[in-house]
């Protein structure tokens, strides 16, 4: 069980707390229920406590329910129009630390690489992609937005239950783990290639500035495009990543 008292648990809406006291909040019914079902193939998110009003005191589930009154739940909630139910996650139940890093290329899942992705909405919306297609991890580079911030929670739609992220994974790290490494360029291959179809992880950029040249370089990723026939110069990171993920998941 998280154990936390209702004061700290109104402070985790800040990282810094987050990390401290190593729980976020999932908040509705909606995240409840995704991470319900999570817990059948993950036991360590039996240890989320929920908090609840009279209106889902009558909530059924597996986990430990606490029931408030509406005023706690709006001291407790981050929107204007609280749902009356929020659970109080262990940061420990899911794999977020990197512990998969030091694992041999062939004993890990396809990975998506995320380098400084600052938008809530954008990781929310590709952690819900990796989610539907499956088998692929999500690696977070130092600098990315908190993938347990409330509004990278929200996006998710639950999504964060289901894949398993890793914070702070350095560039040059990358090399070591993965033997075909795929990026997005202008002027790369076709992504409908048989050599993209073999990339072990997939490396997607900061939404204005990309990824470093020299730190790619670094990597050996192989440049592949996603053609297009309009005058824009580029797409939004989470549509690439749900184009890439589809092609790569596409039947032959």
């Amino acid at each position: 069980m998280t154990g936390l008292r209702t004061d700290d648990i109104k402070k985790l809406h800040q990282k810094k707390y987050r990390q401290q006291f190593g729980c976020f909040l999932a908040e509705g019914e909606h995240l409840v229920l995704e991470l319900q079902k999570a817990a059948v193939t993950n036991p360590a998110l039996l240890d989320s406590e929920l908090y609840v009003t009279a209106s889902y005191e009558n909530w059924s589930g597996p986990l430990k329910k606490n029931v408030i009154n509406e005023k706690l739940m709006a001291q407790l909630s981050d929107t204007r129009s609280p749902q009356g139910i929020i659970a109080c996650v262990p940061l420990a139940a899911l794999r977020h630390s990197g512990q998969a890093a030091s694992m041999p290329a062939e004993a890990l899942q396809r990975a998506i690489y995320l380098f400084e992705i600052r938008d809530p909405g954008n990781l929310g919306t590709i952690l819900r992609t990796l989610a539907w297609f499956g088998g692929c991890s999500c690696l977070l580079s130092p600098g990315c937005v908190d993938p347990f911030n409330a509004k990278v929670v929200r996006a998710s739609m639950g999504a964060i239950f289901h894949v398993a992220i890793e914070l702070d994974v350095d560039v040059p790290t990358l090399a070591r783990r993965y033997t075909h490494i795929a990026s997005l360029d202008m002027h790369g291959s076709k992504l409908t290639s048989d050599a993209f179809h073999q990339a072990q992880c997939l490396v997607f950029g900061n939404e204005a500035r990309g990824v470093p040249g020299e730190l790619l370089a670094e990597t050996g990723a192989q440049a592949f495009t996603i053609p297009g026939a309009g005058d824009i110069e580029s797409l939004n990171v989470a549509a690439a990543v749900n184009m890439c993920l589809y092609e790569l998941n596409r039947a032959p």
